[in-house]
């Protein structure tokens, strides 16, 4: 079977010691591809990207030999990589200084769907923690019935928020610390088979052959952070992996909600730091939480009259803008084309292209791309 040569690129350019997302921009603005980086002579390519730093014809080498041995392990095992600038890359994860170069998937979730929440917290959680994830899960499922959750798989808060989704019919996504050919803790191996069988997924940027370590674990916190419209903290002290995670969520200016705890409480002590620092907000109620973040309760069973919608919609503000951004293509538009053209953030973006959806006014086609009904 032939070798898909453009995603082998893509696999290996991730694999190039000193390439990383603000490498991979300045390839996007000079207009040189994954491929190109890899046909250019050295000296060529160095000018094109305006760099001292020279890619040897060797060290390139390298990085195509380990990528093929990554595609056929992608290949026997169903895994998707995903790049930078591929349309079903998660598009709030591309905005983010320090995204993963590539993405490897394994499960054919969208992972730009709308709206996406991550729930974190501490391994040594108490009943007080799982049970507002039960809770926080089971009261926004009925309203956000194409919500997505996202968290770690560790043990605690991570497993409880995975099964909290689970239980109420939501997607959720497991961020790993590791290649996909392990799954860390080993005891969550059913909790994983679990996520893909309900249409879920398991995601990470390391290539199959990579070990868990603390490290990784800092850096996987944040995907997760910039994967999520919202990050919830259910329990965590002061140190530890939930606060480097809301910490980098605050720095990327996504939302943090902290569920309070009482001032006694270690396992709380984060939690109400964050809220006492202004980093986050006070968890209240869920439809506060709606309130915060603009979600709008969604059609259940996404029953949506596309057949017949208003031919001249009275539209105000994000939603006015998309529709008349669509209006004057003429022609479908992925989420960064509309993005670019209406200056939207993100998450704004997402929830007037859900509202818009809904009311019938736009249809998504495949890839991720938006026209009017």
């Amino acid at each position: 079977m032939l070798m898909d040569t453009e995603l082998l690129h893509k696999v290996a350019l991730s694999m190039m010691p000193h390439v990383d997302a603000a490498l991979a921009r300045v390839m996007s603005e000079s207009g040189v591809s994954p491929s190109a980086f890899f046909t250019l002579e050295p000296r060529e390519l160095s000018s094109r990207l305006g760099l001292t730093l020279k890619f040897d014809s060797a060290c390139r080498d390298e990085a195509m030999f380990k990528a093929r041995r990554e595609l056929d392990f992608m290949e026997r095992h169903s895994v998707r990589a995903l790049y930078l600038y591929d349309d079903d890359y998660p598009f709030l994860l591309r905005e983010i200084p320090d995204a993963p170069v590539l993405l490897y998937v394994l499960g054919n979730t969208d992972l730009n769907a709308h709206p996406v929440l991550s729930l974190v917290g501490t391994r040594r959680c108490t009943p007080y923690g799982v049970g507002f994830c039960r809770s926080l899960v089971s009261d926004l499922a009925p309203y956000l019935p194409s919500a997505m959750v996202i968290s770690g798989l560790a043990y605690g808060i991570d497993a409880a928020a995975h099964t909290a989704a689970l239980d109420n019919g939501l997607v959720t996504v497991a961020v790993l610390a590791h290649g996909l050919d392990m799954i860390y803790p080993a005891a969550h191996r059913d909790l994983a088979r679990r996520i893909l069988s309900t249409g879920g997924a398991l995601v990470s940027e390391y290539p199959v052959g990579t070990r868990p370590f603390q490290g990784r674990f800092l850096q996987r916190n944040r995907i997760v952070a910039g994967m999520s419209e919202v990050t919830f903290v259910a329990e965590s002290e002061v140190k530890g992996g939930a606060m480097s995670t809301a910490n980098q969520a605050f720095s990327y200016s996504r939302e943090v909600v902290a569920l309070p705890g009482r001032v006694s409480d270690v396992s709380s002590s984060g939690c109400n730091l964050l809220i006492a620092r202004n980093k986050a907000h006070i968890f209240t109620s869920v439809p506060d939480v709606m309130e915060l973040m603009g979600w709008k309760p969604e059609i259940m069973g996404h029953q949506v009259q596309v057949g017949s919608p208003r031919l001249f919609p009275e539209l105000e503000g994000d939603s006015a803008k998309v529709f008349q951004c669509l209006q004057a293509s003429g022609c479908p538009m992925s989420v960064d084309e509309i993005h670019v053209a209406t200056s939207l953030s993100v998450p704004s973006l997402m929830a007037s292209l859900t509202e818009l959806e809904f009311d019938g006014i736009i249809v998504r086609l495949p890839g991720a791309r938006y026209e009017l009904a």
